[in-house]
Protein backbone atom coordinates (compact mmCIF):
# COMPACT_ATOMS: atom_id res chain seq x y z
CA UNK A 1 0.00 0.00 0.00
CA UNK A 2 3.27 2.24 0.48
CA UNK A 3 3.33 2.82 -3.51
CA UNK A 4 -0.15 4.64 -3.39
CA UNK A 5 0.29 7.48 -5.60
CA UNK A 6 -1.75 10.54 -3.66
CA UNK A 7 -2.50 14.17 -4.70
CA UNK A 8 -3.62 16.84 -2.53
CA UNK A 9 -5.41 19.03 -3.92
CA UNK A 10 -4.71 22.55 -1.69
CA UNK A 11 -2.36 24.27 -0.67
CA UNK A 12 -3.58 25.87 2.61
CA UNK A 13 -2.32 24.71 5.87
CA UNK A 14 -4.27 21.62 6.51
CA UNK A 15 -3.68 20.63 2.80
CA UNK A 16 0.38 21.00 3.05
CA UNK A 17 0.03 19.26 6.38
CA UNK A 18 -1.49 15.97 5.43
CA UNK A 19 0.70 16.02 2.20
CA UNK A 20 3.56 16.23 4.38
CA UNK A 21 2.19 13.63 7.01
CA UNK A 22 1.66 11.21 3.77
CA UNK A 23 5.28 11.69 2.59
CA UNK A 24 6.40 10.45 5.74
CA UNK A 25 4.48 7.49 5.48
CA UNK A 26 6.55 6.24 2.49
CA UNK A 27 3.57 7.69 -0.15
CA UNK A 28 4.42 9.57 -3.34
CA UNK A 29 2.58 12.73 -2.59
CA UNK A 30 1.27 15.45 -5.02
CA UNK A 31 0.50 18.84 -3.51
CA UNK A 32 -1.83 21.17 -6.07
CA UNK A 33 -1.87 24.98 -5.48
CA UNK A 34 -5.03 27.15 -7.46
CA UNK A 35 -2.31 29.52 -8.00
CA UNK A 36 0.61 29.36 -10.25
CA UNK A 37 2.62 32.17 -8.47
CA UNK A 38 2.50 29.88 -5.05
CA UNK A 39 3.21 26.81 -6.55
CA UNK A 40 6.45 28.13 -7.70
CA UNK A 41 7.43 30.01 -4.73
CA UNK A 42 6.60 26.37 -2.79
CA UNK A 43 8.84 24.88 -5.15
CA UNK A 44 11.52 27.35 -4.44
CA UNK A 45 11.17 27.65 -0.41
CA UNK A 46 10.03 24.71 0.39
CA UNK A 47 8.07 26.54 2.92
CA UNK A 48 4.25 27.19 3.36
CA UNK A 49 4.75 30.54 4.29
CA UNK A 50 1.71 31.81 4.48
CA UNK A 51 -0.36 29.17 5.58
CA UNK A 52 2.10 26.84 7.47
CA UNK A 53 5.49 28.51 8.32
CA UNK A 54 8.01 26.85 9.73
CA UNK A 55 7.68 23.69 8.34
CA UNK A 56 9.32 22.51 6.24
CA UNK A 57 8.20 20.68 3.14
CA UNK A 58 9.64 17.42 2.19
CA UNK A 59 11.67 17.22 -1.82
CA UNK A 60 10.22 14.79 -2.79
CA UNK A 61 6.70 15.79 -2.39
CA UNK A 62 5.69 17.28 -6.36
CA UNK A 63 4.30 20.69 -6.33
CA UNK A 64 2.11 21.93 -9.39
CA UNK A 65 -0.33 24.21 -10.59
CA UNK A 66 -1.31 21.94 -13.76
CA UNK A 67 -4.76 20.39 -12.39
CA UNK A 68 -4.39 17.61 -14.79
CA UNK A 69 -0.86 16.38 -13.90
CA UNK A 70 -2.36 16.67 -9.80
CA UNK A 71 -5.88 14.63 -10.84
CA UNK A 72 -3.61 11.86 -13.52
CA UNK A 73 -2.72 7.88 -12.28
CA UNK A 74 -3.95 8.46 -8.40
CA UNK A 75 -4.64 5.90 -6.34
CA UNK A 76 -6.23 8.14 -4.00
CA UNK A 77 -7.47 12.58 -4.53
CA UNK A 78 -7.67 14.78 -0.93
CA UNK A 79 -10.29 17.36 -1.67
CA UNK A 80 -8.57 20.42 0.89
CA UNK A 81 -10.12 23.46 -0.92
CA UNK A 82 -12.19 25.99 0.84
CA UNK A 83 -15.65 25.22 0.90
CA UNK A 84 -17.33 28.10 -1.16
CA UNK A 85 -14.27 26.87 -3.84
CA UNK A 86 -14.96 23.63 -4.07
CA UNK A 87 -17.09 23.24 -6.79
CA UNK A 88 -15.64 25.55 -9.31
CA UNK A 89 -12.05 23.32 -8.55
CA UNK A 90 -14.84 20.23 -9.10
CA UNK A 91 -15.91 21.42 -12.50
CA UNK A 92 -12.10 22.19 -13.48
CA UNK A 93 -11.50 17.92 -12.79
CA UNK A 94 -14.26 17.11 -14.62
CA UNK A 95 -12.27 18.09 -17.26
CA UNK A 96 -10.07 15.69 -16.90
CA UNK A 97 -9.30 11.80 -16.16
CA UNK A 98 -10.75 11.40 -12.70
CA UNK A 99 -12.90 8.68 -13.24
CA UNK A 100 -9.70 5.98 -12.80
CA UNK A 101 -8.81 7.11 -9.47
CA UNK A 102 -10.28 4.54 -6.81
CA UNK A 103 -11.35 6.92 -3.93
CA UNK A 104 -11.51 10.49 -2.69
CA UNK A 105 -11.40 12.19 0.06
CA UNK A 106 -13.01 15.55 1.16
CA UNK A 107 -11.28 17.34 4.35
CA UNK A 108 -13.38 20.56 3.61
CA UNK A 109 -15.37 21.98 6.65
CA UNK A 110 -18.47 24.29 5.61
CA UNK A 111 -21.73 24.46 3.71
CA UNK A 112 -22.38 25.91 0.33
CA UNK A 113 -24.10 28.90 1.10
CA UNK A 114 -25.90 28.89 -2.12
CA UNK A 115 -27.01 25.52 -1.88
CA UNK A 116 -27.22 24.96 1.51
CA UNK A 117 -25.62 20.88 0.63
CA UNK A 118 -22.70 19.33 2.37
CA UNK A 119 -19.46 19.19 0.55
CA UNK A 120 -20.23 15.39 0.03
CA UNK A 121 -23.40 16.29 -1.67
CA UNK A 122 -21.48 18.81 -3.78
CA UNK A 123 -18.36 16.44 -4.52
CA UNK A 124 -21.17 13.88 -6.00
CA UNK A 125 -23.50 16.30 -7.57
CA UNK A 126 -20.17 17.19 -9.61
CA UNK A 127 -18.19 14.08 -9.70
CA UNK A 128 -20.69 11.44 -10.01
CA UNK A 129 -20.77 8.03 -8.10
CA UNK A 130 -17.18 8.15 -6.73
CA UNK A 131 -16.19 6.46 -3.88
CA UNK A 132 -15.84 8.94 -1.28
CA UNK A 133 -14.78 9.81 2.74
CA UNK A 134 -14.72 12.59 4.59
CA UNK A 135 -12.03 13.03 7.39
CA UNK A 136 -12.75 15.64 10.04
CA UNK A 137 -11.93 16.07 13.88
CA UNK A 138 -9.98 18.22 16.52
CA UNK A 139 -7.16 18.68 13.84
CA UNK A 140 -5.28 21.94 13.78
CA UNK A 141 -2.80 21.99 11.37
CA UNK A 142 -0.07 23.51 12.71
CA UNK A 143 -0.17 20.49 15.83
CA UNK A 144 -0.42 17.83 13.45
CA UNK A 145 2.64 18.97 11.35
CA UNK A 146 4.80 19.28 15.11
CA UNK A 147 3.30 15.70 15.80
CA UNK A 148 1.21 16.61 18.60
CA UNK A 149 -0.49 13.49 19.33
CA UNK A 150 -4.47 14.06 17.33
CA UNK A 151 -7.42 12.03 16.36
CA UNK A 152 -9.42 12.50 13.28
CA UNK A 153 -12.76 10.47 11.98
CA UNK A 154 -13.17 8.85 8.57
CA UNK A 155 -16.63 8.68 7.99
CA UNK A 156 -17.87 7.10 4.29
CA UNK A 157 -20.83 5.01 3.43
CA UNK A 158 -18.88 2.38 2.02
CA UNK A 159 -16.70 0.09 4.75
CA UNK A 160 -14.16 -0.67 2.62
CA UNK A 161 -13.22 2.79 1.23
CA UNK A 162 -13.53 3.96 4.91
CA UNK A 163 -11.31 1.28 6.63
CA UNK A 164 -8.81 2.15 3.67
CA UNK A 165 -8.55 6.06 4.37
CA UNK A 166 -8.42 5.06 8.23
CA UNK A 167 -5.14 2.67 7.17
CA UNK A 168 -3.58 5.30 5.02
CA UNK A 169 -3.46 8.37 7.22
CA UNK A 170 -3.13 6.50 10.68
CA UNK A 171 0.78 6.84 12.49
CA UNK A 172 1.67 6.89 15.86
CA UNK A 173 0.76 10.53 16.22
CA UNK A 174 -2.28 10.45 14.16
CA UNK A 175 -5.09 8.25 15.38
CA UNK A 176 -8.34 7.74 12.90
CA UNK A 177 -11.55 6.10 14.30
CA UNK A 178 -14.43 5.21 11.59
CA UNK A 179 -18.27 6.60 11.70
CA UNK A 180 -20.38 5.49 8.91
CA UNK A 181 -22.80 8.48 9.77
CA UNK A 182 -21.55 11.36 6.92
CA UNK A 183 -23.47 13.71 7.70
CA UNK A 184 -23.27 13.77 11.44
CA UNK A 185 -19.42 14.19 10.92
CA UNK A 186 -19.43 16.46 8.16
CA UNK A 187 -22.12 18.83 10.28
CA UNK A 188 -19.82 18.86 13.08
CA UNK A 189 -17.09 19.82 11.43
CA UNK A 190 -19.45 22.85 9.62
CA UNK A 191 -20.76 23.98 12.20
CA UNK A 192 -18.81 24.09 15.14
CA UNK A 193 -17.02 27.00 13.75
CA UNK A 194 -20.11 29.37 14.09
CA UNK A 195 -19.81 28.41 18.27
CA UNK A 196 -15.92 29.32 18.07
CA UNK A 197 -16.78 32.49 16.52
CA UNK A 198 -19.49 32.77 19.93
CA UNK A 199 -16.28 31.69 21.52
CA UNK A 200 -13.95 34.15 20.45
CA UNK A 201 -16.49 36.96 20.63
CA UNK A 202 -16.74 36.16 24.51
CA UNK A 203 -12.76 36.29 24.69
CA UNK A 204 -12.46 39.86 23.08
CA UNK A 205 -15.49 40.99 24.64
CA UNK A 206 -13.12 40.23 28.13
CA UNK A 207 -15.61 37.72 29.15
CA UNK A 208 -13.99 34.16 31.36
CA UNK A 209 -14.49 30.85 31.80
CA UNK A 210 -18.06 30.76 32.51
CA UNK A 211 -19.19 32.36 29.29
CA UNK A 212 -16.87 30.28 26.89
CA UNK A 213 -18.57 27.16 28.94
CA UNK A 214 -22.04 28.08 28.70
CA UNK A 215 -21.38 29.15 24.75
CA UNK A 216 -19.63 25.33 24.23
CA UNK A 217 -22.32 23.38 26.08
CA UNK A 218 -25.59 25.23 24.76
CA UNK A 219 -23.51 25.46 21.10
CA UNK A 220 -23.19 21.63 20.66
CA UNK A 221 -27.17 21.41 21.61
CA UNK A 222 -27.85 23.62 18.91
CA UNK A 223 -25.32 21.61 16.45
CA UNK A 224 -27.14 18.63 17.42
CA UNK A 225 -30.53 19.22 17.30
CA UNK A 226 -30.12 20.54 13.77
CA UNK A 227 -27.67 17.90 12.93
CA UNK A 228 -30.70 15.32 14.25
CA UNK A 229 -33.47 16.67 12.11
CA UNK A 230 -31.18 17.01 9.03
CA UNK A 231 -30.52 13.12 9.72
CA UNK A 232 -27.06 12.42 11.91
CA UNK A 233 -26.93 10.54 14.98
CA UNK A 234 -27.57 12.63 18.07
CA UNK A 235 -23.94 10.66 19.44
CA UNK A 236 -21.92 11.46 16.81
CA UNK A 237 -21.85 14.93 18.10
CA UNK A 238 -20.43 13.68 21.25
CA UNK A 239 -17.47 12.31 19.62
CA UNK A 240 -14.41 13.41 17.96
CA UNK A 241 -15.58 14.98 14.76
CA UNK A 242 -18.94 16.99 17.48
CA UNK A 243 -17.88 18.13 20.77
CA UNK A 244 -13.59 16.92 20.27
CA UNK A 245 -13.63 19.53 17.19
CA UNK A 246 -15.66 22.00 19.50
CA UNK A 247 -13.36 22.32 22.30
CA UNK A 248 -10.48 22.75 20.11
CA UNK A 249 -11.80 25.45 17.71
CA UNK A 250 -13.18 27.61 20.84
CA UNK A 251 -10.07 26.97 22.63
CA UNK A 252 -7.23 26.77 20.41
CA UNK A 253 -5.23 30.24 19.51
CA UNK A 254 -4.72 28.88 16.31
CA UNK A 255 -8.20 28.87 15.51
CA UNK A 256 -9.11 31.63 12.66
CA UNK A 257 -12.83 31.05 13.49
CA UNK A 258 -12.29 32.16 17.26
CA UNK A 259 -9.86 34.56 15.82
CA UNK A 260 -12.07 36.10 14.02
CA UNK A 261 -14.91 36.11 16.39
CA UNK A 262 -11.96 37.73 19.11
CA UNK A 263 -11.43 40.60 16.46
CA UNK A 264 -15.09 41.32 16.17
CA UNK A 265 -15.26 41.19 19.80
CA UNK A 266 -12.31 43.89 20.14
CA UNK A 267 -14.51 46.29 18.07
CA UNK A 268 -12.93 45.40 15.19
CA UNK A 269 -14.75 44.84 11.04
CA UNK A 270 -15.28 41.39 9.56
CA UNK A 271 -13.14 43.19 6.51
CA UNK A 272 -10.61 44.23 7.98
CA UNK A 273 -9.83 40.72 9.76
CA UNK A 274 -10.59 38.76 6.59
CA UNK A 275 -7.64 41.23 5.13
CA UNK A 276 -5.27 40.54 8.08
CA UNK A 277 -5.76 37.00 7.81
CA UNK A 278 -4.50 37.20 4.25
CA UNK A 279 -0.37 38.16 5.86
CA UNK A 280 1.69 35.65 6.09
CA UNK A 281 2.16 37.07 9.48
CA UNK A 282 -0.67 36.26 10.79
CA UNK A 283 -0.76 32.94 12.44
CA UNK A 284 -4.41 32.54 11.90
CA UNK A 285 -3.85 33.23 7.94
CA UNK A 286 -6.33 31.16 5.88
CA UNK A 287 -10.19 31.24 5.30
CA UNK A 288 -12.27 31.27 8.45
CA UNK A 289 -14.87 28.64 7.32
CA UNK A 290 -17.19 29.77 10.33
CA UNK A 291 -18.62 33.16 8.54
CA UNK A 292 -19.94 31.66 4.89
CA UNK A 293 -21.41 28.40 7.48
CA UNK A 294 -22.67 31.66 9.80
CA UNK A 295 -25.18 31.99 7.07
CA UNK A 296 -25.56 28.85 5.87
CA UNK A 297 -26.49 27.17 9.24
CA UNK A 298 -29.03 30.03 10.12
CA UNK A 299 -30.59 29.33 6.66
CA UNK A 300 -31.25 26.03 7.68
CA UNK A 301 -32.41 26.59 11.24
CA UNK A 302 -35.43 28.37 9.38
CA UNK A 303 -35.69 25.95 6.90
CA UNK A 304 -36.27 23.21 9.48
CA UNK A 305 -37.45 25.50 11.84
CA UNK A 306 -35.04 24.78 14.81
CA UNK A 307 -34.43 26.89 17.18
CA UNK A 308 -30.43 28.06 17.64
CA UNK A 309 -29.95 31.06 19.33
CA UNK A 310 -26.03 31.13 19.50
CA UNK A 311 -25.80 30.73 15.89
CA UNK A 312 -28.54 33.54 15.23
CA UNK A 313 -27.02 35.75 17.12
CA UNK A 314 -23.67 35.49 15.45
CA UNK A 315 -25.35 35.32 11.65
CA UNK A 316 -26.89 39.16 13.22
CA UNK A 317 -23.41 40.02 14.17
CA UNK A 318 -21.45 39.29 11.25
CA UNK A 319 -24.22 40.39 8.41
CA UNK A 320 -26.38 42.85 10.10
CA UNK A 321 -24.35 44.96 12.76
CA UNK A 322 -25.61 44.00 15.45
CA UNK A 323 -23.34 45.27 18.46
CA UNK A 324 -21.62 42.02 20.53
CA UNK A 325 -22.69 43.43 23.43
CA UNK A 326 -26.16 43.52 22.41
CA UNK A 327 -26.18 40.01 21.07
CA UNK A 328 -24.93 38.79 24.53
CA UNK A 329 -27.72 40.79 26.32
CA UNK A 330 -30.27 39.25 23.94
CA UNK A 331 -29.31 35.69 24.43
CA UNK A 332 -29.02 36.29 28.10
CA UNK A 333 -32.43 37.42 28.84
CA UNK A 334 -34.69 35.01 26.66
CA UNK A 335 -37.48 33.59 28.63
CA UNK A 336 -36.59 31.36 30.94
CA UNK A 337 -36.48 27.59 30.43
CA UNK A 338 -36.10 24.08 31.13
CA UNK A 339 -32.44 22.72 29.82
Amino acid sequence: MRDLNISVLGDGGWGTTLAILLNNKGYKVTLWSAFEDYAIYLNKKRVNSKFLPAVKIPRNIEITHDLAQAVKYKELIVLAIPSQHLRRVLKKIRDHDYKSCPRFLSVVKGIETKTLKRMSEVIHEELGRIKLAVLSGPTIAHEVARGIPTTAVAASYDRATMKSIQNIFMTERFRVYTNSDVIGVELGGSFKNVIAIACGISDGLGFGSNTKSALLARGIVEISRLGHVMGARLQTFSGISGLGDLATTCMSPYSRNRFVGEQIGKGRVLREITKRMQMPACRQAGVAEGVPTAKSAYALSLKHKVSMPITKEVYSVLYKNKSPLKAVRDLMTREGKAE
